[in-house]
């Protein structure tokens, strides 16, 4: 089932041949995770919406609200009969106006897909992960870069090239040729119970696990965290590396190279983390 403007339907019929999303890439997204009924981080899910949103120069309307929001994924999560308590939901907002890159409106359309996940509580995948450096194109560091919008060219890509040279991810650059981010979510590295990831700044997604991960790792005296300018060359003298995103939680990188790494933080993060949903 799929949300389309507020009425759940078996399929859109939305135009894409006249849809900016579609066109120009004019659209912003939300990956949520549903858990039990209850929309995990849903204000931070719904502000990074509306500060994308107000970015892109977007007509918010004045119902759109936390509670609208939050109904609105409920709303299909409870519109199918599934076995499981994990629900994926994608809540993608558009710009509803025709016109060329000039579009004659400012005001938004949205649509919300579902997925079923097979486990509701964050897991520690304890396989081998294998990460490579993904060189061909580069992030630009500015704002547009930390927004989740439809333009992911350079995933996409960076995600053919893992899967042809059999990794299991890649690490994205930018400009400066610093590391950025993984395909699919923030990256931390730890060094000798220092615990590091790239700024803003430099380009990366404003991840709303990297938040929660942040917001942990600086209640744990046991180490050190800092935002800072990651080089590729830190990689290999790390004890440490794992990925963050809503869906995945914590997803430890077992080898860069010739470098193989631990799991000791990763293991500590996932267990706080389901502490933490559990008293959502």
């Amino acid at each position: 089932m799929i949300n389309v403007n507020g009425k759940i339907v078996s399929s859109s019929e939305l135009s894409i041949e006249n849809n900016r999303g579609f066109l120009y890439g004019d659209s912003v997204f939300e990956t949520i995770k549903v858990l039990d009924n209850k929309v995990l981080f849903l204000e931070d899910h719904y502000f990074r919406l509306m500060s994308s949103m107000r970015i892109l120069r977007m007509e918010i309307p004045m119902d759109f609200t936390m509670e609208f929001f939050q109904e609105e994924i409920l709303k299909l999560t409870n519109s199918i009969e599934s076995t499981s308590n994990a629900l994926r939901v994608r809540f993608s907002v558009y710009r509803d106006a025709e016109g060329k890159y000039l579009p004659i409106s400012r005001k938004i359309g949205f649509i919300a897909t579902i997925e079923v996940l097979n486990s509701s509580v964050y897991v520690l995948n304890s396989t081998d992960y294998e990460i490579e450096l993904y060189k061909d194109f580069y992030i630009t560091s500015h704002l547009l870069s930390t927004l989740k919008t439809n333009n992911r060219l350079i995933n996409v890509t960076g995600s053919i090239f893992a899967e042809e040279n059999g990794y299991q991810n890649c690490l994205l650059l930018n400009d400066a040729k610093n590391i950025v981010e993984a395909l699919n979510g923030n990256i931390f590295i730890v060094k000798d119970k220092v615990v590091k990831t790239p700024p803003l700044s430099d380009g990366c997604v404003k991840g709303v696990m990297r938040k929660q991960i942040i917001e942990l790792l600086q209640k744990n005296t046991d180490y050190v965290f800092e935002e800072g300018v990651v080089s590729p060359f830190e990689l290999q003298k790390a004890d440490e590396l794992f990925i963050t995103n809503v869906i995945l939680g914590v997803q430890s990188i077992t080898k860069y190279r010739k470098k193989e790494y631990t799991n000791t933080l990763a293991v500590d993060l996932v267990n706080k983390l389901n502490a933490k949903i559990r008293l959502m």
